[in-house]
């Protein structure tokens, strides 16, 4: 198993490419990185079958729609972030520039299990950042997909105008329950791991 992560744009998104043999799976398309996972597709002879977002805020769907249509994969997202995959913009955050909207193919739900060829995911519904975040957890390669729920040090921004702040504290109490040696790849910045972030059941004190 390969994981890739991708930095592009002006926020410093990261995409991630998982893939083992020649399936793979993209999480967060984001601003500026399809050139860079189609150039790495094409090196390594990846068939993308599955694109997961974490969201749908602008910057990590941006490069959804071209990725679509290149690869045909399915889209993957809870449902309660859905509309705004379709209708970029419907979040009441505005977009930095225009985001073409996307269908989904498949909604996803707490504690679902996705295999795509010989990689198994778990869906952490994680509330909060935004109404329909979620955390992608590969359990063999004691991985978190993070999105923008947390970060190396600090929590995703919870004053957006669908944010659900209330939400957040139970989510982060979810992830604290991961094994402490589990390696965190958020949504920006840097790596972490669920050990380093010892606060993560106590996050209120300090962010509310």
């Amino acid at each position: 198993m390969t994981i890739k992560k991708i930095i592009s744009g002006p926020l410093g998104n990261n995409t991630i490419i998982v893939h083992d043999d020649k399936d793979a799976v993209v999480i967060d398309p984001s601003i500026d990185s399809f050139g860079l996972i189609d150039k790495y597709i094409v090196k390594h002879k990846l068939i993308v079958k599955a694109i997961f977002l974490t969201h749908s805020h602008f910057d990590h769907i941006a490069d959804v729609a071209i990725l679509k249509q290149k690869t045909k994969a399915n889209i993957y997202i809870h449902p309660e972030d859905a509309d705004n995959l379709i209708n970029p913009g419907v979040d009441k955050i505005s977009c930095m520039f225009p985001v073409k909207g996307s269908n989904p193919d498949v909604l996803i739900h707490d504690n679902q299990e996705i295999i795509i060829g010989n990689l198994k995911f778990i869906v952490i519904y994680t509330p909060g950042h935004s109404p329909g975040s979620v955390c992608y957890y590969l359990p063999d390669n004691n991985t978190l997909f993070a999105g923008d729920t947390l970060f190396k040090g600090s929590i995703g921004n919870i004053s957006f105008p669908t944010s659900r702040p209330a939400l957040m504290w139970g989510s982060l109490k979810k992830l604290a329950k991961l094994p402490k040696n589990t390696k965190v790849i958020p949504g920006h910045g840097e790596d972490t791991s669920i050990g380093k972030e010892s606060w993560l059941d106590r996050a209120e004190e300090f962010f509310s």
